[in-house]
């Protein structure tokens, strides 16, 4: 599959979604109070409106469109609470595979703030949404449910650190 083509679906998997702005920008509502996304058809995008996170909501979407998918998603989010461990001396630590001493949202949040433009975090969402297609899953409300809840929680990371940069 090319590149132009992988672009399409990734934007695609975002498209007029049921469960997206409660998942991803209801949890941010005490900073931006207009959670509710509305699909533009003619625009294929999502309404700008005042109070809203719509859109670096769509520059997100058309970010995570331009990545090339890693290999191997998992070692970007492994990089981000790795930083966080080394910046604030955390007790967390890394067993088979899962980060154990703190919630893995909050140690995600937290090392965000040293992942220079959310890039690692970017790319993890990027290699998130690649596995769900690959699955068969080309919508963001057709991923399984615990995938669909971490990516939520990323792109709510990344668009809570953008924010502050907005």
């Amino acid at each position: 599959m090319g590149s132009q083509a992988l672009s399409a679906s990734q934007k695609e998997f975002f498209r007029d979604s049921e469960l997206l702005d409660y998942m991803v920008l209801r949890p941010l509502d005490h900073i931006r109070p207009n959670w509710e996304l509305t699909w533009n058809e003619d625009e294929e995008r999502y309404e700008l409106e005042d109070e809203s996170y719509a859109k670096l909501l769509n520059q997100l979407i058309d970010d995570i469109a331009s990545c090339a998918p890693p290999a191997k998603y998992h070692e970007n989010e492994d990089r981000v609470a790795e930083t966080m461990l080394h910046k604030t001396g955390w007790d967390i630590r890394k067993i088979n595979r899962r980060w154990k001493g703190a919630d893995y949202f909050s140690i995600l949040e937290q090392g965000g703030w040293n992942d220079l433009n959310q890039q690692d975090l970017l790319l993890a969402a990027t290699g998130r949404v690649q596995a769900a297609i690959d699955r068969g899953q080309m919508l963001f409300d057709d991923m399984e449910e615990g995938h669909r809840y971490m990516l939520g929680a990323v792109l709510s990371i990344i668009l809570y650190h953008r924010e502050n940069y907005a």
